[in-house]
């Protein structure tokens, strides 16, 4: 075969291909803005803390499970390991985490103290956790409790006995073994066999009263492209699920932000599909969209900035624990879309 017709013959392989692996853009769904709350877990619970405490206007509450005080690491890897995950270098100074907090909001740089004062929020912690001190979820508490209006009703934590790091979940006939970890011991896909509904106690507490979850709702677990949300360690795709009638708008919204060494390219789809929030979310009209980040040589783990890796290396400070974070505006972005009227 003439090289003229191996060249033609690559580029039509190499077309198919790549319309093969095309993906559809994340929907117009026309959420409502005041129902959104976001979720994480471990690393993704310091960024759902980065992402209220930068638009605390745009959100109703949020959950942070296994991880500690907003803005711990102060954009030093040294410290996020330190101070943050363990606590060799002491426990957290909230005193100077709430200069820190003042000086941006002087700035302008995340939301006003009254907005941040009204957030409901959920804490939760395991007492085994072996990768993230449970003192710092303590910490954590002790922080938002001091920002928050009316605490005792704005605020609750949970502190569970024998569990471990990670997303504990109620095992059942659905979830495969092979999906989930031990629950004392972690590792794995982080998903921990505990027997707990986390995702019901934190939206219920996040958003009031909830439908229980039913068999065979119907809904849409959508793989979406996440290119034109282009950020320094944004993987090539997330998901959302749109429960049924959702696509037509007027639905809530919830972002699920995994942890590290959860990603897709990771644990497949384990936390999108086995986190518990989408049967809550189907009876519930709530959409939940789970953004994707990546692993690369500066983030092995595939975790979400809460360190600052994303931001310019000559930053002293980097700004990724506020509005002009890239991972924070990526994902502000997805909710902006989200909001959109549908096509």
């Amino acid at each position: 075969m003439r090289a003229s017709t191996l060249l033609v013959v690559g580029l039509l392989l190499t077309t198919g291909a790549q319309a093969d692996e095309r993906l559809p853009d994340l929907p117009r769904l026309g959420i409502e803005p005041d129902g959104v709350s976001v979720i994480g877990v471990s690393s993704g619970g310091y960024m759902a803390a980065q992402l209220a405490v930068a638009w605390p206007e745009r959100f109703a509450g949020v959950a942070i499970l296994a991880a500690g005080p907003w803005s711990c690491a102060q954009g030093g890897l040294g410290q996020a390991l330190g101070q943050c995950m363990a606590t060799r270098r002491g426990p957290p100074d909230l005193s100077a985490l709430d200069v820190r907090l003042r000086d941006y909001q002087a700035r302008g740089l995340v939301g006003e103290a009254e907005a941040l004062a009204e957030l409901r929020a959920f804490v939760w912690h395991g007492d085994e956790d072996g990768v993230v001190n449970p003192a710092l979820g303590e910490a954590l508490a002790e922080q938002l409790a001091g920002w928050l209006t009316s605490p005792d009703e704005q605020l609750r934590v949970v502190r569970s006995p024998g569990v471990g790091h990670g997303w504990p979940v109620q095992a059942d006939e659905q979830v495969p073994p092979s999906q989930l970890a031990q629950c004392r011991l972690g590792g794995g896909t982080h998903m921990l066999a505990c027997d707990l509904d986390i995702a019901g106690e934190a939206l219920g507490w996040l958003h009031g009263s909830l439908t229980p979850p039913r068999q065979g709702a119907g809904s849409e677990l959508l793989r979406f492209d996440q290119a034109p949300f282009a950020a320094r360690g944004l993987g090539k795709a997330g998901y959302v699920m749109i429960p049924e009638g959702c696509e037509e708008g007027g639905c809530e919204l919830t972002i699920a932000l995994h942890g590290c060494g959860m990603t897709e390219e990771q644990i497949d789809r384990a936390f999108v599909e086995y986190s518990g929030l989408n049967e809550w979310a189907e009876t519930n009209r709530r959409v939940v969209l789970y953004p994707q980040a990546t692993t690369s040589l500066a983030n092995p783990q595939g975790c979400w900035d809460w360190w600052g890796f994303t931001e310019s290396t000559w930053q002293l400070d980097p700004l990724h624990d506020t509005r002009e974070g890239v991972q924070v505006k990526a994902l502000m972005s997805m909710l902006e879309r989200l909001g959109q009227s549908p096509e």
